[in-house]
């Protein structure tokens, strides 16, 4: 625990966590507000599912988009930009009754102008800390961020449940907007520049540990989401249960990757992570029972942040500094299609076998996300006494000459 306090004293480091936490909040939250908002108004979990494949997707064909565009237009505009729009989007689809199609599309433009929070804020701390600080800087800023999973599921549902499906999806908005403002007065974005990339958008996939990580990335969140329909279904019409089986499995996550994060990451490490998360969903699985469910998904939750730790980690040990954004859009994108795929398999499973079917989808998916990382294992860089910081750019540098 002193690494990660010396951390938090460091120049900075907890200022910037913190806004760009708040800023990310109405990621916690949106999902569930717009499932029980769409399943309220056209009684569809189906529907449902349909909308947030639409939001996901158009996030995910942003994700290394907008991330280039830092590079090129600069932080500040790119994620201004991309809030207004957005917070427009998420609003009418709160105020405004369409039909099923016509809320995909708004869905959709929401997704696109996600603001590019997290690859900023990754490119950034490399820049912030030295060397050995940087792994468990990863570790530290993927348990913070389990803080979205507790507070935001449960803040969501209870708003939605008990005052309105309206009021839970302009919450959210009001998290966007005030978040993303203090975010955007943070000094640390004037201070660091992303470089332009000189390569072709997508060339950083051939980097295989940045594929290996996005793969794995959209299989978690898979299983996530799914595992977040299958409890929305089975208790949102009971109470707070759904918010609090939700919170407990976020806790899992917080606790694992403050009691993992320091390890080293050698080749096997995802796949030891990943296990974890196969292993407490599948059990799980076995039972609608709230206190089951909150005792195997906290278990489950123990593998997500260290998890995603190790994916942070090998993606900035294995690509230029220019080329970290690109590669965390990617990696988001990986996750975001995984957050599509997996609310729809699991939307539809619901309608056709019940709140079961959501868990028995998360539990296959949690199993293909241990077998990619155990049989690419030689694709895992061994970080193991290695420094986890971008490879520096070379370039030209202009000197004077008298």
């Amino acid at each position: 625990m002193s690494s990660y306090s010396s951390l938090l004293k460091t120049r900075g480091v907890a200022r910037i966590m913190a806004a760009q936490l708040v800023a990310r909040f109405p990621f916690g939250m949106l999902s569930l507000a717009f499932l029980l908002h769409i399943e309220r108004v056209h009684n569809s979990y189906g529907s449902a599912g349909l909308v947030l494949a639409a939001l996901s997707i158009g996030q995910a064909i942003a994700g290394p988009l907008t991330s280039r565009l830092m590079g090129r237009w600069g932080m500040r505009p790119v994620i201004t930009g991309t809030i207004a729009i957005c917070a427009v989007a998420i609003s009418i689809i709160a105020l405004v009754p369409m039909s099923i199609t016509t809320t995909m599309m708004v869905a959709f433009v929401a997704g696109l102008t996600m603001p590019p929070i997290q690859p900023a804020v990754r490119t950034i701390y490399p820049k912030m800390v030295n060397s050995k600080q940087l792994t468990p800087l990863f570790s530290l800023d993927a348990s913070a961020q389990e803080i979205i999973w507790v507070v935001g599921p449960v803040i969501t549902t209870f708003t939605a449940t008990q005052i309105g499906t309206v009021q839970g999806i302009l919450l959210a908005v009001t998290f966007l907007v005030g978040g993303g403002a203090w975010f955007l007065a943070s000094p640390e974005l004037g201070r660091v520049r992303i470089p332009r990339s000189r390569r072709r958008i997508g060339a950083v996939l051939a980097k295989p540990p940045v594929l290996l990580a996005t793969i794995v990335g959209f299989l978690l969140v898979a299983a996530c989401a799914a595992i977040e329909a299958g409890v929305v279904s089975a208790f949102s019409h009971g109470g707070a249960e759904a918010g609090i089986v939700l919170a407990v499995f976020a806790v899992g996550s917080l606790v694992g990757g403050l009691a993992l994060g320091h390890i080293a990451i050698g080749p096997w490490a995802l796949a030891q992570r990943m296990f974890i998360v196969f292993v407490g969903t599948a059990i799980a699985a076995l039972s609608l029972n709230v206190g089951w469910l909150a005792v195997f998904l906290f278990l489950a939750g123990v593998g997500i942040a260290p998890a995603l730790a190790v994916m942070f980690s090998i993606v900035s040990s294995s690509v230029r500094f220019s080329d970290t954004a690109e590669a965390y859009g990617w990696v988001g994108t990986g996750q975001l299609i995984g957050a599509a795929v997996g609310s729809a398999l699991a939307g539809f499973m619901i309608d056709s076998s019940g709140s079961s079917g959501a868990f028995v989808v998360a539990a296959v998916l949690a199993l293909f996300g241990f077998l990619v990382p155990l049989l690419g294992r030689r694709f895992h860089p061994d970080l193991r006494g290695r420094d986890a910081s971008p490879i520096p750019d070379t370039e030209p540098v202009a000197t004077v000459t008298s």
